[in-house]
């Protein structure tokens, strides 16, 4: 009898996790793998190089919600060269859409980020999202693996 895809190997969370790239078990980089296969690759059929090399540095930080297979929500952020940290792979699964996971991950990368200068590749259609927590376009619309994107920068936390 197999195991069913939808039973997580670990307990789930309702609060973010945080794992750094060099200390990320098997298991809970297949949940996440799972997760962004699902959405960038099946669900908008964008065929691209998923697995970078840079999910098992020791400056990415995977942070997500969920268990290590039901990964419901899942964000990672690198830091690039000159300090620059970069938020990249936003994506939630179908099954927990709108119940305001993504927000609760990009709140928890920023107050880990801090005041450093930060980036990242929107899909157009997410502007607005990234809006809300001090993310300005800038630059022309380009596309990506056939979907239109963004560049977007939070040069300064915003203030209260």
């Amino acid at each position: 009898m197999g195991v069913s895809t939808d039973t997580p190997i670990i307990e789930t969370s309702s609060f973010p996790l945080s794992v750094a790239g060099d200390e990320i078990t098997a298991a809970q980089l297949h949940g996440i793998l799972r997760l962004r296969v699902d959405v960038f690759v099946v669900e908008q059929n964008v065929a691209y190089h998923e697995i970078d090399g840079r999910d098992l540095l020791p400056g990415t930080r995977h942070l997500w919600i969920g268990g290590s297979v039901a990964v419901d929500s899942y964000l990672r952020v690198l830091q690039d060269a000159g300090g620059t940290f970069r938020i990249g792979r936003v994506c939630t699964a179908v099954r927990s859409r709108g119940k305001g996971l993504a927000g609760r991950l990009m709140e928890t990368a920023l107050a880990g980020i801090g005041d450093a200068p930060c980036v990242l590749d929107a899909q157009t259609y997410a502007k607005d999202f990234y809006g809300k927590y001090g993310f300005v376009a800038e630059g022309d619309e380009f596309m990506e693996d056939g979907i239109p994107h963004l560049t977007m920068w939070r040069r300064e936390a915003p203030q209260p």
